[in-house]
């Protein structure tokens, strides 16, 4: 008797696991981390998503999001900017990769079948990935991995709401170690064969260090990010430092991209919890970043001839401009030329500073970024009186052709000879181009100080709040 019993218990507990994997995965956070009202719940992200500050066009294609998962009081407007760059994208899947919180366990655990409920309605489980991901890696399915996890779930109604067509996977890491943190990487990059699959890797930051200590442990950890120093990031995972409770998710997704081609990270908001109504005394910090690959090759380069020709435009402007008062009127059929780029051009005369002006964003096209600048530096740079035309042929012509901005959040990223320099705060902001601290002989924290001062700003202000970005150039004359 006892032993029919103990069998039929066995082949019960068996089908229920088998059920759990194939089943519906009810909300569990509705109503705490955020609104359990269908209605309240799409305004709330709705309105999220629209108060993100616009930009540009992505300047790749973007395999992965960084993306936090507190409660949307505190996390949401973060998130939102992570996601704004993905809403109505052609994304067929997302893989959600979080940290589990509430259940000890090596490995990872992969949702098989069925799907996530959230107040927005039900998302189906991509079975054909999952299996494959799970054949992959070895990873199966562990259903208290996924009973009380919120950093997954917290994800779902974000991607309800930008890719509403979209199916999921969802993994839930156990400990964070690099045994896991690699094999879950390799099955990913040998998985996803297509473009239409997008990655999550949801995580916070440090937690409840007093603010000062956790954004400066946050910038630190941010750094490693953008520099892929994965390497690092395990160690730190596996000594148990207090970086990112989702570290294991970020690091995967950082190795799965590298596999992938030239993969960047841009940072696209940094916050922590007391910014939104918490205490400073204990924060939690927000990280929101996509890693993606880049559209266009990593070095834009110019051909001796057409750095010619632009000396040439840029000069031939100038002569226009201050002999006829006329703006140059020149056509190219050159796809280099016609690309958007920002420019800078620098005048000198004998040697000496003659004005320098530019385009620091890619609006129009090289060659017409070089007209406008040539004759703006030639005519409305405020700390010279304007190019006299006796002065035309003494003038010494040199063209900066800019990168795309790349805002950093450790100074130590800063190469003094490769990198130019932008800094902002507020409505004031100050450039310096990348020759400009080797002609001065310049250290990095000198060039830090003197751009703050050409922002009209105090010269040790990139310490306190201040917003770095880092490009290069393209220098010739």
């Amino acid at each position: 008797m006892k032993k029919k019993i103990s069998l039929f218990l066995l082949l019960f507990i068996s089908l229920s696991l088998f059920v759990l994997s194939q089943g519906i995965r009810e909300a569990v956070w509705a109503g705490k981390f955020y609104d359990a009202k269908p209605e309240a719940l799409s305004q709330h992200i709705e309105n999220l998503l629209q108060n993100v500050k616009k930009r540009p066009s992505f300047p790749g294609k973007i395999l992965a999001l960084i993306a936090p998962h507190a409660g949307y009081i505190y996390s949401g407007r973060v998130a939102a900017s992570a996601y704004s760059l993905i809403q109505g994208k052609g994304y067929e899947t997302v893989i959600i990769i979080g940290p589990s919180h509430y259940y000890g366990f090596r490995g990872c655990s992969i949702y098989l079948q069925g799907g996530y409920k959230t107040p927005l309605g039900l998302v189906q489980i991509d079975k054909d990935l999952a299996s494959r991901l799970s054949k992959a890696s070895g990873f199966k399915y562990i259903p208290q991995a996924h009973q009380e996890e919120h950093s997954v779930e917290v994800q779902v109604p974000f991607i309800q709401k930008t890719l509403p067509q979209a199916k999921i996977v969802p993994i839930v890491m156990g400990l964070p170690a690099k045994k896991t943190i690699v094999a879950l990487a390799d099955a990913l990059s040998k998985v996803i064969q297509e473009e239409k699959t997008l990655v999550i890797a949801s995580t916070d930051m440090s937690h409840f260090f007093p603010k000062k200590r956790a954004n400066d442990t946050d910038a630190k950890t941010i750094s490693l990010i953008q520099s892929f120093k994965t390497n690092t990031l395990i160690r730190k995972l596996e000594r148990g430092e207090n970086i990112m409770c989702g570290g294991g998710p970020v690091a995967s997704s950082l190795l799965y991209s590298k596999k992938k081609g030239k993969a960047e990270v841009d940072v696209l908001r940094y916050a922590d919890s007391s910014q939104f109504g918490g205490q400073e005394s204990q924060v939690v910090g927000y990280l929101a970043a996509a890693i993606y690959l880049e559209a266009t090759p990593s070095k834009f380069n110019l051909s001796s001839e057409e750095k010619k020709e632009l000396l040439q435009i840029a000069r031939s402007a100038i002569e226009k401009f201050i002999l006829e008062n006329k703006i140059l009127n020149y056509q190219t059929q050159n796809s280099i030329l016609l690309a958007k780029r920002g420019a800078f051009v620098t005048l000198k005369k004998r040697g000496r500073l003659r004005g320098c002006i530019g385009f620091i964003k890619p609006l129009l096209p090289l060659y017409q970024t070089v007209i406008q600048a040539a004759i703006y530096a030639a005519h409305k740079d405020q700390r010279f009186p304007p190019v006299s035309p006796k002065e035309i042929k003494q003038l010494e012509i040199e063209i900066s052709v800019l990168s795309p901005l790349k805002k950093i959040h450790n100074h130590r990223l800063i190469k003094v000879g490769k990198h130019g320099l932008f800094v902002s705060k507020g409505n004031r902001s100050g450039l310096l181009l990348p020759q400009v601290p080797v002609e001065n002989n310049w250290s990095r924290d000198t060039f830090l100080q003197q751009a703050c001062l050409k922002a009209g700003l105090p010269q040790n202000v990139w310490k306190h709040g201040a917003d770095l970005f880092i490009f290069e150039a393209i220098i010739f004359h």
